[in-house]
Formats: structure tokens, sequence, C-alpha cells
């Protein structure tokens, strides 16, 4: 059956086995709301049943960039989609919202079914530990679109947030900014980070210059940190003003998007302090701290601001649920406003 769509390079029979094999992934990411099943037309979710009263809903939608082509370079396939779904509901996080369900998009030129369910067993993983639900998605098979063995993946989450629990609140002259650690470069910079590698020869098999206890390939596909279950509980908070998810922009452009116009971050450069990784890329890449600290994360992942009344019970709070966080500035005026 459909011999002729097969020798045009869409394997139909491929897609049905992928479906089989990823239906139970699904079904274990089941929430109140959702029963993580999938099959159907669209992902249906009940807020009502999750819980919600007036909630207002949340959607973000990402992507995992060229560290991708990192995961196609070893083999890998297992965590990336972890970062996949890191990347969506850190950034819902930030409006104060609960991610609730979850959608992928798999494209690739010829579908391996293996690969393309590690890939969806890191999608179910990161949904599991943001507690949100995998309900639903799209495999693309599109012969002479990509690369033989390669592939593209986008997500797109939705959250809900109680209508008075909306974020950011209303920062403050005074707050303070806690710095939470990332787990490495999460999600970006990976254009940068293999610019470097190219120009330096470096082998992604060899134990990693800053970690002799990996390789330098699984140091830099360590997977994107979900800061959901550590962060949300905080938010109900109201002397918790806003939590920014560091991405592309680094500390640099990233915190001032939770700001007003007539304030601005006052980072504290004792307190922060580039952890191995970002040094090796800045000596090897030859770069400068301004480069480093506008393309990377450069070790912090998220910054949550706090009255000052706040901030030692949530860095305790933080640290407790296994985060590694401390004070990294304060928010001052803009002079440039």
């Amino acid at each position: 059956m459909n011999d002729a769509y097969k020798r045009a390079g869409v394997d139909i029979d491929a897609g049905d086995r992928l479906v089989k094999k990823i239906g139970p992934l699904a079904r274990a990411t089941a929430r109140p709301g959702a029963d993580g099943a999938l099959g159907g037309f669209g992902g249906l979710f009940d807020l009502k049943a999750a819980g919600f009263n007036d909630p207002i809903l949340v959607s973000g939608a990402d992507g995992v960039g060229t560290k991708l082509k990192l995961a196609f370079d070893l083999d890998q396939h297992e965590t990336i989609g972890i970062d996949l779904v890191a990347m969506c509901v850190n950034d819902v996080l930030a409006q104060g919202a609960e991610p609730l369900f979850f959608l992928d998009y798999f494209a690739t030129g010829k579908l391996k079914p293996e690969v393309a369910a590690n890939v969806v067993a890191g999608i179910a993983e990161g949904c599991r530990i943001s507690g949100c639900a995998l309900v639903g998605g799209e495999t693309a098979e599109m012969p002479g679109m990509y690369a033989p063995g390669e592939y593209d993946l986008a997500g797109f989450c939705v959250g809900a947030v109680e209508r008075d629990d909306l974020m950011p609140r209303a920062v403050a002259k005074g707050d303070v900014m806690i710095g939470i650690a990332s787990s490495g470069a999460h999600s970006n910079g990976y254009s940068l980070i293999r610019q470097i590698l190219t120009d330096s020869g470096v082998s992604l098999e060899n134990p990693a210059p800053f970690d002799e206890t990996r390789s330098l390939g699984e140091a830099l596909l360590a997977p994107t940190q979900i800061y959901v279950k550590s962060v949300l509980p905080l938010l109900k908070n109201p002397d918790v003003k806003a939590f920014a998810h560091i991405t592309g922009g680094g500390l640099t452009d990233n915190v001032p998007r939770v700001l007003g116009d007539d304030l601005a971050p006052n980072f504290d450069p004792t307190a922060i302090r580039l952890p191995p990784l970002f040094q090796w890329l800045m000596e090897t890449g030859n770069l400068t701290e301004a480069e480093m600290h506008r393309t990377f994360n450069c070790g912090t992942g998220g910054v949550l601001i706090t009255s000052p009344n706040a901030t030692d019970a949530t860095v305790e709070a933080l640290n407790k649920s296994g985060e590694n966080a401390s004070v990294i500035g304060s928010i001052d005026e803009n002079s440039n406003g």
C-alpha cells in the first residue's frame, strides 16, 4: 500500500510505527485537565478540571536552534527534547503561568522511527519535569528538505495563570535580583559555540577541557534547566515581583524585559562569576565579557526579583528545592530613561 508515495520518499507505515512508540510516552504525562492521549485531530484541555477559576492563558513557542547540530554530530537524541520543552515552559513561567499542555513539531527528510522516538521521549521527560501534558504534535516527512540524518524541532506550550497572579508585578527601585544557576549553555549561542569548536579544532569526543569527568559533547548537550517546580510556588507571594528567563541576549537584554522603562538592573560584578564552561568559551573564542553576556546565560538561567524583605526566604526556598541561587544585584533607576 502507498508504494508510489513511498517511492517519492514518504513512508506512512514508518509514521504509524512512530505513533505506536510514542503513545505510552504521551500517556505518562497525563495531568488534571488532560489525559495525555494522542491520535485525535486536536489536543483537549479542561481548565475547570485543572482547578482554575478566572484564568488567563499564556502561550509560548520555541525551538532548540543549532544545538541540534551537536545532537546530529554525536548521534545523541535523548535529551534534546528536554531542551525544547524547557525553552517554552520557562518562558510562560515568566508571566506567572503554570504550564498545562505541550505540542511538538518534528520534521525530517526521511523518518527514522527510533530517532524520532528518542526525541519524543525527551519531550515527554521535559513535560513530566514541568508538570504539563503532551497532548499532541506533528511529524512531517519531507524528502529533499533536510540533509540525511537531520531534523528540526519546534515546541508549543500553553499555560494558565489566575488573573490576579499575572506577572510581572510592579517592580520598584531597591528590589533585589536573585540569580538561579543554569545547567550549562542551555539552548542559546550554539552557532557561536560551533564556530569556536571549528576554529579551535577541539573534538566533541575529547574530555571537556573544563571538566574531565565527561566529554566536551556531553557538557555541551547538557539539557536546559526547567525552573517550573522550584519557581512556580514562589510566585504566589506578592513580594516576588518578576521572573526573567535568561535566553538569547543574556542577563543584559532579558532582565529589562520585566522592568518598567524607568528602571534598570544593577548587577553586582563580584556576585556573577563565569562557570568553567563559559570561561573556556571566552578564552578559546577570544570573546569580550560584553560579548559573553549578550550571547550566553553565563551561568544564570533565571532571575527572580523580590522585595528586600522576601529575599532571604526566597533564596532559601530555591536552594532547598535543588537550585543554586544567590543575590546578584538590585533594581535601580534607569539613568538612560
